[in-house]
């Protein structure tokens, strides 16, 4: 969270939302479930997740040649209150 400005513009973008989303309603995505989910090229999708790395909202563990992305829970929570949370994400 050193970054408030990257973690804002992350927060910004209707489709950085919806990943998020996704996210956070399961333990960890592959990157080739998200390519089926998004209706955007796969340089869009790796263009957003960035972002979101990049805040600390998610995080991304490899697994051979496959990404799998999960949200970053302790970072949310301490930029979003439980509210928010709820109304975003469950």
């Amino acid at each position: 969270m050193n970054n408030i400005d990257s973690v804002f513009k992350a927060l910004s973008d209707p489709i950085r939302l919806e990943i998020l989303k996704k996210l956070y309603s399961a333990e960890s995505v592959c990157v080739c479930e998200l390519t089926d989910i998004f209706d955007i090229s796969q340089s869009k999708l790796s263009y957003h997740l960035k972002l979101l790395l990049s805040a600390d909202l998610i995080n991304k563990t490899s697994e051979g040649k496959w990404n799998f992305y999960s949200v970053n829970k302790d970072t949310v929570s301490k930029i979003l209150t439980y509210d928010i949370i709820q109304k975003l994400f469950l």
